[in-house]
């Protein structure tokens, strides 16, 4: 019973540790990518959470909760995966801040 305590507690304390540091990167972030990507851990740490919980008490009342979850965090990266790509796509073709300015034109060309 000791040895089943102790692996419980050193998988929290991972639980634990990867929250913390998703956390820092979500806060900080530089990009809303690394958001998202933050956001989408977690999500992932919790299912596990609760994955661990439901072993560990033997019951299954948990994973409905557990495949909605991952439904969420599947959407989420999906969606945002879309918007990301529809601004690049709208980067690539947008001609008007490629075009030289008047004041950048020879004066030949005039």
């Amino acid at each position: 019973m000791i040895a089943q305590q102790v692996i419980i507690m050193i998988g929290v304390a991972f639980l634990v540790g990867a929250v913390v540091m998703t956390l820092i990167r979500l806060a900080r972030g530089p990009s809303t990518l690394d958001r998202v990507v933050a956001a989408d851990v977690i999500i992932a740490v919790l299912i596990v959470a609760l994955a661990m919980e439901a072993a560990i008490n033997h019951h299954a009342t948990s994973i409905p909760i557990i495949l909605v979850l991952s439904l969420l965090g599947f959407a989420g990266s999906l969606s945002m995966a879309r918007f990301v790509a529809d601004r690049d796509q709208a980067r690539k073709w947008d001609v008007s801040t490629s075009a030289p300015r008047r004041s950048e034109r020879s004066p030949e060309g005039t």
